[in-house]
């Protein structure tokens, strides 16, 4: 990662309240105040040597454990690498940061590089993900897809057709978008489509459960609110079950592994 390099720990510490009781909330980020109080800074999430701070969560595999090295750093780089697989049979991967946010602005640099592993699925193909309002990696069980989150799709074209990036889907959960409660898994944005390994710039500013915003490379694409665990979902269920509130309002950022090589250069967040 090539953004501002201090520790993340230390100063997100500075930012984080409120500690909840379960595995699901983990810690807030601060509103207000506090971010004003530091300038509005950017802080990384990454440091651009290692994975410290981060804990991989492997469909099949326990919390903790990096199936085949695929997170991974090069050329400080945050990395999905498939070099080390020979095919994909549904080990879907997610890689959680430590801490837990509710109100911030988060900024992403990704890129999709080289082949998909094979048997990779199809909707896969240049295809990862932002999980917001995640759950834990150590709530999730042990053959668990996806955590039950709100999902930043991340898209890349195949060189001819149409496919925005920067869309919602939504894992366990549900959504209001102009009032309405959407159940769809997936919903578009108005983005453009980006061909090939060129670099594309994601923000997104998240209030708690009252607004999502999504912006790409300056352009806002979409907007929703309401985000709310799916009472439906098994997965969701069961957090419910062990006391989680229905509104999702707060939780951890992870990125995918998906079956698809991708880059990430920069992933930071901005408290508000």
């Amino acid at each position: 990662m090539v953004c501002a390099m201090f520790s993340s720990k230390s100063r997100l510490a500075h930012y984080v309240k409120l500690p909840l009781l379960s595995a699901w909330c983990g810690f807030a980020i601060c509103t207000g105040a506090a971010a004003q109080d530091q300038g509005e800074q950017w802080i990384s999430l990454f440091n651009g040597s290692n994975l410290d701070g981060w804990t991989p969560k492997f469909t099949g595999f326990p919390a903790g454990e990096n199936h085949l090295d695929t997170f991974r750093v090069e050329d400080g780089l945050l990395t999905v690498s498939y070099d080390n697989w020979t095919d994909f049979n549904s080990e879907f991967g997610h890689l959680f940061h430590e801490q837990s946010f509710s109100h911030y602005r988060l900024r992403v640099e990704y890129r999709f590089i080289g082949e998909q592993v094979v048997n990779g699925p199809a909707w896969a193909f240049r295809n990862n993900g932002m999980m917001l309002h995640s759950q834990t990696p150590e709530s999730m069980t042990l053959d668990q897809e996806f955590p039950a989150s709100i999902e930043v799709q991340l898209l890349g074209g195949n060189g001819a057709d149409e496919r925005s990036t920067a869309n919602i889907c939504t894992p366990g959960t549900h959504f209001r978008l102009e009032g309405e409660l959407i159940t769809e898994h997936c919903t578009n944005s108005s983005s453009a489509t980006f061909h090939g390994d060129q670099w594309v710039t994601l923000e997104v500013e998240v209030r708690g459960d009252e607004l999502i915003r999504h912006t790409v490379n300056g352009e806002v694409v979409f907007e929703y609110s309401a985000t709310q665990l799916d009472e439906s979902d098994p997965d969701a269920s069961r957090l419910l079950n062990s006391g989680a509130p229905l509104a999702l309002s707060q939780g951890q950022i992870a990125i995918q592994a998906e079956s698809h090589p991708t880059q990430f250069r920069r992933i930071e967040v901005m408290p508000l």
